[in-house]
């Protein structure tokens, strides 16, 4: 029986996709991974801007980095004053297990203090600027007091609560001696945290840690003297370094994270609009407490 030839290259075409369609499949890890494209051993980095709210992005690039195997090292870009401990935690961390599988060096820009500094001392070198901004190793809360301006306007604010220090921080209510102990016992614990973290990733004495963890800011020269910075370079320069560590020959090339898809959110308000308004959103009722920040 003939075949039509109309239905001869429907079948054709039809193989054809099912053929191409398999073939990215099968492909599809080693395109994600970026083996394909890259054209050789590259260096990944991996930026920190502003204040550190939220680490699920940068988990997430950190990750990727981690599992593409053309990336031999990563270099971690710090611009920020500090933030959150949580999150400052979380990649401070991440940053630790990545450097038992691949070179990480941080590059300090213009500021790396606090929380900025937490995240980087888990690298293996930093490279800071003579001018750079950084230390400030310390643990801050701060509370408002609007008691009296509530009275001023006539107002009257009632806490229902079930627990002693539930309503802690509040602004309604001055803070009693309880209060602030409770709150120093806190802010204690988070620094020895600090204190701890850094000194080990840096191999610095507790002690000696001790006296540099002050909260005092220092210079990146400054901080090269205290053993708090390795070397002095630039962002090209720690990215030449990185590779040359992780024994790349020749031209070391970066790699930046791809850009998430188009949002008007992300366009209108900035990159990590979308994550710090979900940090907003919170279980009611509120709580007065407000945590510890690396700043």
């Amino acid at each position: 029986m003939k075949r039509h030839p109309l239905m001869s290259a429907c079948l054709v075409t039809v193989l054809l996709v099912a053929f191409f369609l398999g073939l990215t499949l099968l492909t599809l890890p080693w395109l994600r991974q970026g083996e394909f494209w890259t054209g050789g051993e590259k260096v990944g980095v991996v930026e920190i801007k502003g204040l550190i709210a939220d680490s699920r992005t940068t988990l997430k690039q950190l990750d990727r980095f981690k599992q593409d195997r053309s990336i031999k090292a990563v270099v971690l870009r710090v611009n920020s004053p500090g933030g959150a401990v949580g999150p400052s935690q979380e990649i401070m961390r991440e940053v630790d297990k990545l450097r038992k599988i691949k070179k990480v060096v941080a590059s300090l820009g213009t500021v790396a203090a606090s929380g900025g500094y937490y995240v980087a001392s888990g690298a293996d070198l930093i490279i800071a600027n003579p001018g750079t901004t950084t230390g400030s190793i310390g643990v801050i809360m701060q509370f408002a007091n609007a008691e009296q301006l509530a009275k001023k306007l006539g107002l009257d604010f009632f806490t229902l609560k079930a627990g002693r220090y539930k309503d802690v921080g509040t602004p309604f209510r001055p803070m009693t001696p309880e209060d602030r102990t409770y709150l120093q016992s806190l802010l204690d614990n988070v620094y020895q945290q600090f204190l701890r973290d850094v000194a080990k990733n840096r191999k610095i004495p507790l002690e000696k840690m001790k006296e540099l963890a002050e909260g005092r800011v220092y210079t990146g020269e400054e901080a090269k003297k205290v053993g708090l910075v390795d070397e002095f370079g630039n962002l090209q320069d720690a990215i030449e370094r990185a590779g040359r560590l992780a024994g790349i020959k020749g031209k070391v090339e970066a790699v930046y994270p791809e850009k998430e898809g188009f949002s008007f959110l992300r366009l209108l308000l900035g990159q990590d609009a979308e994550e710090s308004l979900a940090n907003l959103s919170l279980p009611y009722p509120e709580p007065a407490f407000l945590p510890p920040w690396f700043k």
